[in-house]
């Protein structure tokens, strides 16, 4: 087995101390330990990586998601390296889409879709006159807004993959849990560091994100350089939504590497 060890980090969340007001004022909080990575049994996953267009292409798209201009640069810069270095090295590669309407046609989905059978739909409550009326309010008025959805509408439909993160032709991709679930048994694969957008959002939550993967027993972990999350008006700033859900991913799922210890222990793996 390829091991290698790097600085990992973890957030300790014992012991609250209750002689202070604010008792978790007690507790380890972040730390780093070095702890040992398994090659053989991990992968890195860019999950939805996309080629969401300009501004001045869809304006209504990009007037709602306020990561994408934090994503353009990560593309271009961190996950650029990243990549380049996890080519060269023994390292498995894995992309998860949202969808296959873009993906289809490449050879790392057509050999997915060759072993691994459709799952089924999910069944979705009946609908009410209420319940519509709730859902439609929380389009126009909450999250999308009714004005943004043809810009919104248009862009996925020429959704795509950034030159940065399109997958090389050896480089398996998923476009739900199932499907990754299945790459991750056939390649022995018991840990996933995810890259991509956003980390609150999609890669906890969405098909094939950390939620699914931990059910099934996976370890979950990401790296802060190369990814970025859904920021509100109060975070933004600060990205503290970000900060949040990389406590979550330390808490629930796995753990936080830096990117240059990742790099470094991908380049050890290649001088082997």
């Amino acid at each position: 087995m390829k091991t290698v060890n790097l600085p990992t980090r973890y957030y300790q969340v014992f012991d609250l101390d209750f002689e202070r007001p604010f008792p978790t004022d007690g507790i380890g909080g972040w730390k780093t330990a070095e702890l040992p990575l398994a090659i053989d049994h991990t992968a890195l996953v860019v999950m939805h990586a996309w080629d969401v267009g300009t501004r001045e292409e869809f304006p209504g798209w990009h007037r709602v998601v306020d990561y994408f201009a934090r994503a353009e640069q990560i593309l271009q810069g961190p996950l650029t390296e990243l990549l380049t270095v996890a080519r060269a090295s023994p390292l498995k590669i894995y992309h998860v889409t949202a969808g296959d309407f873009y993906c289809r046609d490449l050879p790392g989905y057509q050999r997915t879709v060759g072993f691994v059978p459709k799952p089924p739909q999910p069944e979705i409550v009946e609908e009410d006159p209420v319940y519509k009326q709730l859902n439609d309010f929380r389009v126009s008025d909450v999250y999308l807004g009714t004005h943004n959805l043809a810009d919104i509408e248009a862009g996925f439909q020429q959704l795509s993959f950034p030159p940065e993160a399109r997958p090389l032709p050896e480089e398996d991709i998923a476009s739900n849990t199932s499907q990754l679930l299945a790459l991750c048994r056939r390649d022995g694969i018991n840990h996933l560091v995810y890259t991509g957008f956003a980390l609150n959002w999609c890669l906890l939550q969405a098909e094939g994100g950390m939620l699914d993967m931990a059910r099934h027993g996976l370890l979950c972990s990401t790296i802060p350089e190369v990814v970025t999350a859904v920021e509100n008006k109060e975070t933004a700033r600060g990205e503290l939504a970000k900060e949040l859900a990389l406590w979550r991913v330390a808490t629930g799922y796995g753990f936080v590497y830096e990117l240059e210890h990742f790099l470094h222990a991908l380049r050890s793996m290649d001088a082997r």
